[in-house]
């Protein structure tokens, strides 16, 4: 008999808050993502949407709050979905609705969004690669950006395209095991 996940907002928070620290923030693999971080600006929402169409109206609504909230008050929304699109190719194909929602809500060069998900896949790489880590989340997760905040990012940050590629060497030097370990709290680096 297969037993559903537990909903667990606060657990859920807390293993996001976890990876943000342990890894988005503490191996760099965003250098934008601490300031906003300190200064209290990630809205992070735990969503309880467990089809694809109540997901949808939930991130037309945070991208709509987003939209009229002052970027030093929030700059940034993690939408994380721990029920619904936990497999990775519906989660893919969703992104496309997503971004289609965007557009509906004339955001389109305004807001983006990136995708985070436990089993992130990068087009042309094996799911073994650990590449793919960059984008592994604990749970699937929209990020809501604001585009003036990311150009203002990119434009202060020396050699922005590095970034990738320095993210991608950082984790295959890491490994599964040791992402895992660094998730964990085992290891820190």
């Amino acid at each position: 008999m297969h037993e559903e996940p537990t909903f667990d907002p606060e657990t859920i928070e807390a293993d996001v808050r976890r990876w943000l620290e342990r890894a988005v923030i503490g191996l760099n693999l965003c250098p934008f993502a601490k300031a906003v971080y300190v200064k209290q600006q990630v809205r992070i929402v735990i969503s309880d949407a467990s089809t694809e169409r109540a997901l949808l109206e939930q991130l037309g609504e945070e991208l709509v709050r987003l939209r009229d909230t002052p970027a030093e008050t929030v700059d940034t929304t993690l939408l994380v979905h721990p029920l619904v699109l936990t497999d990775f190719l519906d989660y893919n194909d969703f992104l496309d609705d997503a971004d289609a929602l965007v557009e509906a809500l004339q955001l389109d060069g305004v807001l983006q969004i990136a995708s985070f998900h436990p089993d992130y896949r990068f087009a042309d790489t094996d799911a073994d690669d650990p590449g793919n880590l960059t984008n592994r989340a604990p749970y699937p997760i929209l990020h809501l950006l604001r585009e003036d905040s990311v150009e203002r990012a990119v434009a202060a940050y020396p050699q922005p395209d590095a970034i990738i590629a320095r993210n991608i060497a950082t984790m295959r030097e890491l490994g599964f095991a040791g992402f895992r370990a660094l998730l964990s709290g085992e290891s820190t680096r």
